[in-house]
């Protein structure tokens, strides 16, 4: 009966360990920082395309045109 009582105590100990969020390691930032970087050249290799610079300046124009 002891045996039982200690192992749920340990049990409930880890648990209670693994919910806690003491934040990132280093790993995390690392593949966090690679994910956003690859994100960014993504972003960018859309945001300079023609068809997306195109638009975006066409958008920019109509609305430096646009009568007050």
């Amino acid at each position: 009966m002891a045996f039982k009582a200690r192992l749920r105590g340990w049990w409930r100990a880890r648990r209670a360990a693994a919910r806690r969020d003491d934040g990132m390691t280093t790993s995390e930032y690392a593949v966090g920082t690679i994910a956003a970087a690859a994100f960014a050249a993504v972003l960018y290799k859309i945001v300079t395309s023609g068809a997306v610079s195109g638009a975006l300046e066409s958008v920019i124009g109509k609305a430096l045109d646009a009568p007050f």
